[in-house]
């Protein structure tokens, strides 16, 4: 018996050790920040610059802008939590052709933003790039683009902003979701400080919505960017990418979804965002 009551007590202690660990080291492993540093001239992308710009609490966030030609519409991105102003150079290129505007900001802590990542203070820089954004576009000619960890940026951001369009690329329910099919021995649910909770704001948005999600997702789950989906109002629009895994829906055809909504936004015609689109099923 009192060996029994050993074991338990040290699986007890060993149990709370890795809970104990992972509540202190969740932001680190949630924001595993790139600090590498590029500008436009190394990034190959003629037509933007490098801009600066300042948060609500002073932060100083770095960006690459490409101001849009008369009657093309803004593309304003934001990355996963992985993504960086580098490995997206190729995105903004390619959102920012023909004629199109295109911002991409780096998160507070991530390539030479000022400041740490929370969930609070990666929506104080999206409102920071949309006022950047705004100050020099219509809201209405702006698309928003969110990607992975962005998504749950974007998403609230659209909920509380008019906006042209908003786009989620492998999106989630919430964070704490995720968090809890790769932890389901931890009770995240109250420990996680930041949860990105998409689900509670969506409905939120009085956009036209884009959710595209790979059924090969090893990252989010296929089902969360379905259950994402239903908890969106219209007008909406799911696509689902055979065999895609997380991280290349925008290269495996995304892109000329995108310039579909684009070209709807750039003709006034937002209520028919999705009329260029293959039918759906």
């Amino acid at each position: 018996m009192r060996l029994f009551t050993r074991a338990v007590l040290i699986a007890v202690v060993a149990y709370l050790g890795v809970v104990g660990a992972l509540f202190a080291m969740q932001r680190s492993l949630q924001y595993p920040a790139v600090h590498r540093i590029t500008d436009v001239v190394e990034a190959q992308l003629p037509g933007f610059e490098d801009v600066v710009i300042e948060t609500e609490d002073g932060e100083r966030l770095r960006g690459f802008w490409k101001a849009p030609e008369q009657g093309r519409v803004l593309t304003l991105y934001f990355h996963g939590n992985g993504g960086s102003l580098w490995n997206r150079r190729n995105r903004a290129r390619a959102l920012g052709e023909e004629g199109r505007g295109v911002l991409i900001v780096s998160y507070r802590g991530y390539s030479g933003s000022t400041g740490s990542p929370t969930e609070a203070g990666l929506h104080r820089d999206a409102r920071a790039a949309f006022h950047f954004a705004t100050e020099r576009v219509e809201p209405q000619r702006i698309l928003v683009y969110g990607e992975s960890l962005g998504t749950g940026v974007a998403t609230r951001l659209a909920a509380e902003n008019e906006i042209g369009a908003l786009v989620l690329d492998a999106p989630f329910t919430s964070a704490v979701d995720i968090a809890a099919v790769l932890h389901p021995f931890a009770p995240l649910r109250y420990l996680m400080l930041d949860q990105f909770r998409s689900i509670d704001v969506i409905g939120d948005v009085r956009a036209p919505i884009l959710i595209m999600h790979g059924d090969a997702d090893l990252v989010v789950p296929f089902s969360q960017g379905e259950a994402l989906f239903a908890a969106a109002p219209e007008p909406k629009r799911f696509v689902r990418f055979a065999g895609a895994g997380h991280v290349s829906l925008l290269e495996d055809s995304g892109l000329l979804l995108v310039r579909a909504m684009q070209d709807a936004l750039e003709r006034g015609e937002a209520e028919d965002v999705f009329a260029a689109f293959p039918p759906e099923g």
